[in-house]
């Protein structure tokens, strides 16, 4: 009898408990999570962030998801450019990212177009066609089934609608590479273990990007999954890739 496996980090494990090897490490780096970001990309994710909600095109009115938006950092800029009539959904498989993100929002007093769900990636609870954007950002690669996923977001998006993925992706050139290798895998667990007293987690976060689909593939699966017009920017020398592709 063969045993339904997949990968978590660089570890093989039985697919139906990816979930909840998932959910322990956010539930570990919630708190830290902004403060681990900024020293994991010496804050240019927040450039890179900027640049994915430019490329969604999202305009005033429209519905945007922010699916594993963790503490809201795009949501804050899509509810700008959505506007009091327009609405955003965080939304997030893991509870405690969801209440810090909440907990942050409200702070800021984004109270009037923002809506949050707690929702699997693979099997959304929304209608079809309810969505002009979904976004998710460094989120796709721990979700387990991404081929399910992707036509999950699929079918809420409006036709019409767009799907962005910004993501840590694989250095277009072998310098870069090896930098990236080196501060992956040497430095940011320790930094981990001494900012968020959690060495493990970011030992898996560093060993969870070198197991996502290199570009080009995730652009096939994206196209496999109803997507046309798909195509991707490098960030970076490629540590990062925004993926764009259309519900036509």
């Amino acid at each position: 009898m063969t045993t339904n496996t997949t990968h978590f980090g660089f570890k093989q494990v039985d697919s139906k408990d990816k979930v909840n090897l998932v959910r322990g490490v956010f539930d570990s780096v919630a708190e830290n999570y902004d403060i681990m970001n900024d020293l994991m990309s010496v804050g240019i994710h927040r450039i890179w962030k900027r640049i994915a909600v430019q490329l969604s095109n999202v305009r005033k009115d429209e519905t945007v998801l922010d699916l594993a938006g963790g503490t809201g950092d795009l949501t804050v800029l899509f509810e700008q450019r959505v506007g009091k009539d327009g609405q955003v959904v965080l939304a997030d498989i893991n509870a405690q990212m969801l209440r810090t993100g909440r907990d942050r929002l409200i702070d800021k007093g984004l109270v009037g177009n923002v809506r949050y769900a707690q929702v699997n990636a693979e099997c959304l609870p929304f209608e079809d066609d309810t969505f002009d954007c979904v976004c998710i950002a460094f989120g796709l690669r721990n979700v387990t089934d991404k081929d399910a996923a992707l036509r999950s977001m699929y079918r809420v998006l409006k036709p019409g609608g767009r799907l962005i993925v910004l993501e840590f992706s694989h250095p277009t050139d072998k310098i870069t590479e090896k930098v990236y290798d080196f501060y992956s895998f040497k430095l940011l667990p320790k930094i981990g273990k001494f900012v968020a007293k959690d060495e493990d987690s970011y030992r898996y976060l560093a060993e969870s990007i070198r197991m996502h689909p290199k570009q080009d593939e995730l652009k096939n699966m994206m196209e496999a999954a109803g997507f046309e017009r798909c195509e991707y920017y490098n960030m970076t020398q490629g540590i990062v890739a925004i993926h764009r592709g259309y519900k036509i």
